[in-house]
């Protein structure tokens, strides 16, 4: 990834750039404001493994994280994100499996030796510390120079955009400035690596929304890989180059947002990001480029083969689900009450601005849901109860096994 790096620190501590580590470039004088570049470091996961007595929280997993990417661990509760991250960050040892940052073997490596930033859920700042105090934290263990100290505390605090905060108490800052203390406290050291622990879910919806921006903003500059657990997609969606998905102690699909939304590769993920109808059909006949499958009403629809994401090809008979996003189907009035296609009754409609959200109930009980633009003409002035007809967009679909 290609990254303009800005200064955070008059001096670094050292050139480790054969571990991939931190390269940087100073001036000769301690108090001068020389140029400092972070380089992230690659992440290696090999068949990681965590289990607590008979509960297994993380299964065999196997990642590549590539140097300054911003990648987000993205799952329900209970899926195994937190615990992956702990692995990572040293406060849980895997029962199995191997972690390497950059070349370095750290499965077994306290937390302290592994030179990694980490920004909690919480905070978790020092209450009886100033701003500045606690920033200086990190690098009073290090034994950074005491000369060294307060530049390179000002330049994290610019970096944060709290310069001049320095002196407060945490108890004296808003949610979203302690939370920038957290970041620039967990950058001041200079780490290749920054681990964040769904560090935003305290904050309001506009706060949260804007430190999005300011931290995706910070590590493309930066250059630092992160390594980022959330529960909302949205979130996920928006800052991250690449998303794990996690579901019951494994990762279930890996990609950039467009291919996690658009090419969803389990029910699981489909279902998890973004909304998702699921309409069960019938094979009917399978052919060279297309598999063509029936559904309520005797309705058949050709879909093209690639688009079939079933471990095993199908065959005639079996039962599949047809996946398709809400924005994805067509609806319109049924003419004179007469079905042309799949035909449904609508249950409920809501006006939100821009869409209009219908709830429809097919003939098998399935419920669908649509996303229509305000003005499309095929859905001006349907109402709730009304028989319509609803479209799919071949492709569009994605078919996977039934259940």
């Amino acid at each position: 990834m290609n990254t303009t790096k800005q200064p955070i620190a008059a001096l670094a501590v050292a050139d480790q750039a054969e571990n991939g580590r931190v390269r940087s470039r100073t001036d000769a004088s301690p108090h001068s404001r020389g140029t400092v570049s972070i380089d992230g470091a690659p992440i290696g996961i090999e068949n990681l493994t965590k289990q607590y007595g008979t509960t297994t929280a993380v299964s065999g997993i196997n990642l590549e994280i590539r140097a300054g990417e911003f990648l987000s661990l993205l799952g329900p509760s209970g899926s195994g994100k937190t615990t992956l991250l702990m692995m990572l960050a040293g406060f849980e040892f895997p029962t199995e499996g191997r972690l390497t940052l950059g070349a370095n073997d750290i499965t077994r490596m306290a937390p302290n030796k592994r030179n990694i930033g980490m920004v909690f859920q919480r905070y978790a700042l020092f209450p009886h510390m100033t701003v500045r105090q606690n920033i200086a934290y990190p690098l009073k263990m290090r034994k950074v120079p005491k000369v060294e100290i307060p530049d390179r505390v000002e330049r994290a605090l610019a970096m944060v955009q709290l310069s001049g905060y320095g002196d407060r108490m945490p108890s004296q800052l808003s949610g979203g400035q302690q939370q920038r203390v957290a970041v620039a406290r967990a950058l001041v050291f200079e780490p290749p690596v920054l681990l964040m622990d769904e560090p935003l879910s305290a904050l309001d919806r506009k706060m949260r929304e804007r430190m999005q921006i300011e931290i995706k903003q910070l590590q493309q500059r930066l250059g630092v890989t992160v390594v980022y657990v959330t529960h909302d997609q949205e979130e996920a969606l928006t800052m991250s180059d690449r998303i794990a998905v996690m579901g019951n102690g494994c990762i279930q699909q890996v990609g950039t947002a467009f291919e996690l939304y658009e090419r969803p590769a389990t029910p699981f993920v489909a279902d998890f990001i973004g909304k998702m109808n699921f309409i069960p059909s019938t094979c009917v006949a399978i052919g060279d480029e297309n598999v063509t499958v029936r559904v309520i009403s005797d309705e058949m629809i050709d879909i093209p083969r690639h688009q079939i994401r079933v471990a095993t090809p199908p065959a005639v008979g079996d039962t599949l689900d047809l996946a398709i996003r809400p924005e994805r189907v067509g609806i319109e009035k049924a003419s004179a009450g007469h079905v042309r296609g799949v035909g449904g009754v609508v249950e409920a409609r809501a006006y939100v601005g821009a869409f209009q959200w219908y709830i429809v109930r097919l003939a098998d009980g399935t419920v669908v849901h649509i996303q229509s633009q305000s003005g499309d003409a095929g859905a001006k002035n349907i109402e709730e109860r009304e028989v319509v007809d609803i479209t799919f967009e071949p492709a569009a679909l994605h078919v996977f096994r039934g259940g």
